[in-house]
């Protein structure tokens, strides 16, 4: 963790060039990843998508669609490689922040009841569950449910 602290680490804007490594965190750490397209589509659509990197090698990203008054997080992922070491929490707070500037009033995300790291960083943050969205992902052998999470941006807490 000490070597984390020494790391240059920037959260910027995702670029076209970034979606090779992009791809390559997704496809280790997803079990069904995005395509190049989803992502592609999504800087295409404007979304907000950002890349965080640790001394220029993209670490984890982020893809947050604002709509009226409420942001969705689409994904967010950090390589495993650096994992436990704060950047998730760095994009999500980045994140939580794109939304507040956009007008969201709430930000909303999806997450698999197995995903128990991002389940214990969403309730370090405060997130509460609303709903589940039954069937929503694709798993092993069927599908698999998402519980789904909002967080009020009238505050970024954590």
């Amino acid at each position: 963790m000490e070597a984390m602290s020494e790391a240059r680490i920037e959260l910027l804007p995702m670029r076209p060039a970034d979606l090779d490594a992009v791809l390559a965190i997704e496809y280790r750490v997803c079990a069904f990843p995005w395509s190049r397209a989803n992502f592609a589509d999504s800087m295409a659509s404007n979304y907000a998508c950002w890349v965080c990197r640790v001394d220029r090698e993209v670490a984890g990203y982020f893809v947050l669609m604002l709509a009226v008054d409420e942001a969705h997080l689409l994904t967010i992922a950090v390589a495993e490689s650096h994992q436990r070491q704060g950047l998730g929490a760095r994009l999500l707070r980045q994140a939580m922040g794109l939304g507040r500037a956009g007008g969201a009033t709430t930000l909303l995300l999806e997450v698999r009841p197995t995903n128990v790291k991002a389940l214990a960083m969403y309730r370090h943050f405060g997130f509460t569950q609303v709903g589940v969205r039954r069937g929503y992902y694709p798993a092993e052998g069927g599908r698999e449910d998402a519980l789904v999470l909002t967080h009020p941006l009238t505050e970024v807490s954590a």
